[in-house]
């Protein structure tokens, strides 16, 4: 499922607007997005949860010339399963 599948199922389910639907989605991920870029954690329960990881710069290796290079410190987004996704999807 993509963004557009998404929208097509909220609005044919709510019985509203596409662009109304859009709007929705919009506003969801983008609000999701902001509390990350925030380092809030987003949880949905039973679904899943955001969050993000902290890296701190390290020295790595260029692989083509063999040079050490400082890495950096950066913050990733994860994604973690709930409990009852995981069921649901191995059942």
């Amino acid at each position: 499922m993509n963004k557009a599948d998404l929208i097509t199922a909220l609005k044919n389910e709510a019985r509203i607007t596409k662009s109304e639907a859009e709007s929705l989605v919009n506003l969801f991920f983008g609000e999701m997005s902001n509390a990350l870029a925030n380092g809030d954690r987003v949880e949905i329960r039973g679904l899943c949860s955001f969050y993000v990881k902290n890296y701190k710069a390290y020295t790595g290796r260029n692989p083509k010339t063999g040079k050490q290079v400082l890495i950096a410190p950066k913050k990733l987004p994860f994604f973690k399963c709930g409990k009852e996704l995981k069921e649901r999807v191995d059942s």
